[in-house]
């Protein structure tokens, strides 16, 4: 199994001076801005699917834990 990708830039000041935080894992620390973050895989979304198959708009789909977004 490879390893999980790492951000390219910090999302609050777009510098790419970052390190995995101590946190934990999806943990990442910019030293450019001095602030931590964490990343998370959430799912696939079933909108994806949908609008591939060409079966319809519908703005309401939930991801594979379950979980609905619009």
């Amino acid at each position: 199994m490879s390893e999980r990708a790492a951000p390219f830039h910090c999302p609050y000041c777009g510098d790419e001076d970052l390190f995995p935080g101590e946190q934990g894992h999806g943990a990442w620390e910019c030293r450019s801005c001095n602030r931590a973050f964490q990343l998370k895989y959430l799912g696939l979304l079933a909108r994806g699917l949908r609008a591939a198959n060409g079966t319809g708009t519908d703005t309401t789909a939930t991801d594979s834990t379950g979980t609905e977004e619009i």
